[in-house]
């Protein structure tokens, strides 16, 4: 994967101070839920605007001259913000691989970024961002291997659309599966998507990967995945993202009776 000099030339101080994307981000977060012991698992930090903005208004304004930073960017302010909050359970933060042109070197600033805002290294889990393409299956491979030797865990979004695919999976053998939310819509009445789902299960119980349904709205929806066995749960049925707040268990939809 080629990458211009000017970016391969960049500093670790100037991945965390930034470069100018001529908008400001923000974090909103949303909690994945550990169904077994009915408490919050982590966070996912999702990129939004200045006034709050979705994932759709910023990734208008990123493109092949300005990815790198964006990547660079999300990392360093899903920390800050995620500190300033006291987070004290897994943070997922999505990446962009083809931001990517070497994974120790831009790994840099992360760490640099946790040590400054006194985040555990420890609750990073890395989430190969929903919606790019990836054209470069061994070159994601050695991200998740050079993460994964830092002691991050990885994790494959959106399985059951467009790249994420079950060839992927064994190859790249993700921490945390995370399956796609069309796959999930409506599943306890769609045999195929539950073949699909039930397929996906078999091989990551096979090789130590954890699946984890996002996009749950609805309670017939969590049942029958439950009863499938999946214990890590995402979705508006628990909780909306919060812009720079984190949802408290107490406001988390299901686990207080």
């Amino acid at each position: 994967m080629d990458f211009p000099d000017s970016v391969k030339q960049q500093t670790c101080s100037d991945c965390l101070s930034g470069q100018s994307l001529g908008f400001q981000i923000r974090m909103a977060f949303q909690p994945i839920i550990d169904w077994q012991t009915k408490s919050i698992f982590g966070y996912e930090a999702l990129v939004r605007g200045p006034e709050g903005e979705g994932a759709g208004w910023v990734f208008q304004r990123i493109n092949d001259s300005n990815k790198y930073y964006f990547d660079q960017a999300c990392r360093v302010k899903a920390i800050e913000t995620a500190a300033r909050l006291n987070c004290s359970t897994f943070l997922n933060i999505n990446f962009l691989p083809n931001a990517v042109y070497n994974p120790e070197t831009c790994i840099k600033a992360t760490i640099e970024a946790a040590d400054l805002y006194g985040f555990d290294l420890n609750k990073l889990i890395f989430e190969v961002t929903e919606g790019e393409e990836i054209p470069d299956k061994a070159h994601l491979n050695r991200i998740f291997r050079s993460y994964a030797k830092r002691g991050f865990q990885t994790a494959i979004d959106d399985y059951g659309s467009g790249y994420a695919t079950l060839e992927w999976l064994i190859e790249l053998r993700p921490h945390i599966l995370k399956l796609d939310m069309e796959l999930i819509r409506n599943i306890e009445l769609h045999p195929a998507k539950q073949h699909i789902v039930q397929q996906a299960i078999a091989q990551c119980e096979l090789q130590g990967t954890t699946v984890l349904a996002e996009g749950i709205e609805s309670q017939s929806e969590l049942d029958y995945l439950a009863s499938s066995g999946i214990r890590y749960f995402q979705g508006y049925y628990f909780a909306e993202p919060q812009l720079e707040q984190l949802v408290g268990v107490n406001e988390v939809h299901g686990l207080v009776l």
